[in-house]
């Protein structure tokens, strides 16, 4: 009966030192999980961050490429307008030497 009784401690003793290292493995995977959540929620806050960015300059970027085209229409309007005003400048300076040369012509006459 003494073996038996001693059997029995035996295994008791296994099965409380095993349900101890199953508790201590819960442990220690819980304090990873405890981690690795903190983790979680730093990068999540941390995409939240920067997507409000992301949202910012792209809405920055609109206006500054609306901005943009509208300086581009404005240039390439004035830079049409000059190009007029110098081919008109050309025609008269040119019908000014024809008349002034007509006129000479009429007074050395």
């Amino acid at each position: 009966m003494s073996q038996q009784g001693a059997a029995l401690q035996n295994y008791n003793n296994e099965l409380v030192k095993c349900i101890e290292d199953l508790c201590s493995k819960r442990d220690e995977l819980q304090r990873q999980i405890l981690i690795e959540e903190e983790d979680k929620h730093k990068l999540e806050n941390e995409i939240r961050i920067t997507s409000e960015k992301l949202v910012k300059i792209n809405e920055s970027l609109a206006k500054k490429i609306t901005a943009r085209t509208e300086f581009d229409r404005t240039i390439s309007e004035t830079e049409a307008a000059y190009m007029k005003i110098l081919e008109s400048s050309q025609t008269l300076l040119n019908v000014l030497k024809r008349e002034s040369h007509s006129l000479r012509t009429k007074v050395d006459e």
